[in-house]
């Protein structure tokens, strides 16, 4: 979506990219490097073999010692070296030593306990001191000096690393908290309080990031959508460069054959009323071009819109409004220039100056440049123009023409498959956890469908990557969004993309945390990350540390007609169904018949454990779905804990984000 909070930011990274397999060639004059992911305040995974690795001189042995505990290996040909110690129960603070003939390395203040590797996009990455609470979980924070927290840095590269970029373990404290993972922390802080053992997180989250750029290497090839674009990876930054510009052109000439062919002219000459336009094709505003034909597209591209006015609207001056664009804009009214922005997010009111704006026709130019993810005009804010003679609405076709490429050296995270697996995940793969928790899936929505087969793929690669079949992995559906007047019941990629998560379930040893009920319909980000980490902490005590306690909302069990009704029968449901807030009627229900057209239906409760669903004008149901819109937020069928039940669909039709595909 075009409304992550921390993409546009992220995307110089020239230091974060890294081409080479390995990074020893930084070692120590002595020989001797640890992982960068080793560190002052770490925690180990408690009950595991812990496993040392880094880089020496070739062939030289390395020892370790810790508690008590001692191992020894050889540095291989590379100078890498990986070493064993015995398991250990929870407990510390230790001192690690590793040394070798020539050097030795102490980290100190090293905890044993539970160690999490919290990944996916901007809702995991987003910081404790922004979440709802953060006051109160801030302020008590000293108390939870054994929740450690690691943030890995923003690193996309073009193959595989053996190391991470530097980065610094956190102990949790009233100083460092805020700037934990919200989602992360509150998980943490459960986990604590109820298991009495340190808990270490490793955050390795981007915000917007792809489904497909956490994907490995060995997984994506095996993947038909992914492979082709696998095996032509580029090997370096000029391969890149090329292969990016290359992309770029082929995609605005596929959506108007002249783009490009002749370069921007100079001065802005594209902003004259005299220019003719007639042979430009159009995008609707408000919204992002990639929805209209220019998919993946970064460069810049000229908007054009003439409106009449009367003379009454055209004497003094005006105010332009339009919205948020993505990601900056130069806006001229008649030839002059009366504004522009460079913030993605940031809402485009500008001044019109009296004298600028005459009876009859006038011309809106604007020059929208956007250097990664979606472009152009976003929102649901109409643009319009405001007269002293009232407002002119700007929404609706302007016509448009691609001016020019932005020049990438470097890969940004989603311009590729597996950049971020290899970057940030393939350098972990030696660390022994106690599962993953997981909050992504908003960037995925247009291809709802594909994310079925792609998530449940990339769990039980994560699980052969790591070394662990049983790897607990747990994740967060996605929270309501979107405005509630656009709900429609015809089709909805948002509940697509949350089905493809709640399909993942088959999986052995995995959870799923609901989160419709905590939303927000203007915010990707919704503030209240305590819900979110509460509940991913409660399947992991439950399932994982057999801490007995609710962990998931009434999930369906079995779906069938019964005359002009559809009985629904629950399972996991703890005192009963419910309404929540104590609600007497059920909400979120439609019912179709063989047309496959849905209504708004009712619901009642029988039993506790079942369901009655009807709608009058629907005599012979065939399917039920409950909460299948964008923004289910008004769904409310709980357990007697409050839990919320996931949207569901009783029906396999087609999805429509079916044709939906990868295509950085």
């Amino acid at each position: 979506m075009n409304t992550e909070m921390t993409r546009r930011q992220l995307l110089g990274m020239g230091a974060g990219l890294s081409l080479a397999a390995s990074l020893p060639a930084q070692a120590h004059a002595d020989g001797l490097r640890l992982a960068n992911v080793l560190g002052d305040h770490m925690v180990l995974q408690r009950d595991q073999p812990i496993r040392i690795w880094g880089w020496a001189r070739p062939g030289e042995v390395v020892q370790a010692s810790l508690a008590r505990c001692h191992g020894k290996t050889v540095a291989g040909r590379d100078g890498r070296f990986v070493l064993s110690l015995p398991a250990l129960p929870a407990g510390g603070p230790h001192v690690l030593s590793v040394r070798t003939a020539a050097a030795e390395r102490q980290l100190h203040d090293v905890l044993v306990g539970e160690v999490w590797l919290c990944s996916g996009q901007s809702n995991m990455e987003w910081l404790l001191k922004d979440s709802e609470g953060a006051a109160e979980a801030i302020a008590s924070a000293d108390a939870h000096p054994g929740i450690r927290h690691i943030k890995l840095p923003h690193h996309a590269a073009l193959a595989p690393q053996d190391d991470i970029l530097p980065a610094a373990w956190q102990v949790g404290s009233a100083a460092t908290a805020g700037d934990f993972s919200g989602v992360a922390y509150f998980f943490a802080r459960k986990l604590q309080q109820a298991l009495k053992v340190p808990v270490g997180l490793v955050n390795s989250s981007w915000g917007g990031s792809h489904l497909e750029t956490w994907t490995s290497p060995q997984a994506a090839l095996r993947d038909p959508d992914l492979a082709t674009a696998v095996q032509g990876m580029p090997t370096d930054l000029a391969g890149f460069a090329r292969v990016y510009r290359e992309r770029m052109t082929a995609t605005a000439q596929r959506w108007h054959a002249p783009a490009l062919r002749q370069p921007e002219p100079a001065g802005n000459a594209w902003a004259s009323p005299g220019l003719d336009d007639s042979g430009w094709p159009t995008l609707r505003v408000p919204m992002v071009w990639e929805e209209q034909g220019l998919e993946g597209f970064d460069g810049i591209v000229w908007y054009r819109r003439t409106v009449e006015l009367s003379a009454a609207q055209a004497q003094g001056g005006a105010t332009l409004k339009l919205g948020t664009i993505d990601d900056g804009d130069e806006t001229f009214v008649n030839g002059q220039r009366v504004g522009g922005l460079p913030d993605w997010d940031a809402q485009r009111n500008y001044t019109i100056a009296p004298g600028v704006l005459r009876a009859g026709r006038n011309l809106i130019a604007v020059r929208v440049t956007d250097s990664g993810g979606d472009g152009g005009f976003y929102g649901d804010t109409l643009p319009r123009l405001i007269t002293p003679a009232g407002e002119v609405d700007l929404s609706g076709p302007w016509r448009a023409q691609v001016a020019g490429l932005v020049d990438k050296t470097v890969p940004g995270h989603n311009d590729l498959p597996t950049l971020l697996f290899n970057g940030m995940v393939q350098p972990l793969k030696p660390m022994a956890l106690g599962g993953v928790i997981w909050y992504q899936g908003e960037s995925n929505v247009p291809r709802a469908a594909r994310y079925v087969g792609a998530f449940q793929n990339l769990i039980k690669d994560w699980r052969a990557q790591f070394g662990r079949r049983d790897l607990p992995f747990y994740w967060v559906q996605l929270a309501s969004f979107m405005p509630l007047d656009k709900n429609s019941l015809a089709g909805s990629p948002w509940a697509e993309l949350r089905e493809a998560q709640r399909l993942a379930l088959r999986l052995p040893h995995t959870g799923m945390a609901v989160a419709t009920d905590v939303g927000n319909a203007n915010d990707i980000h919704p503030r209240n990350k305590r819900a979110v980490g509460e509940r991913l902490a409660s399947l992991a005590l439950n399932r994982q540390y057999r801490h007995p306690m609710p962990d998931s909302g009434p999930q369906l069990h079995q779906a069938r007609r019964e005359g002009r009704s559809m009985r629904l029968q629950f399972s996991a449901v703890v005192q009963g169904l419910q309404v929540r807030g104590g609600g007497v009627e059920l909400q979120g229900f439609a019912i179709a018949g063989a047309d496959q057209r849905f209504v708004p239906a009712r619901a009642l409760i029988e039993n506790g454990q079942r369901l009655r669903v009807w709608a009058d004008a629907v005599p012979q149901p065939v399917a039920v779905r409950y909460g299948w819109v964008d923004n289910p937020e008004q769904a409310n069928l709980v357990d007697g804990e409050g839990l919320p039940a996931s949207p569901f669909k009783t029906d396999r039709w087609a999805w429509v984000t079916q044709a939906g595909r990868f295509g950085p």
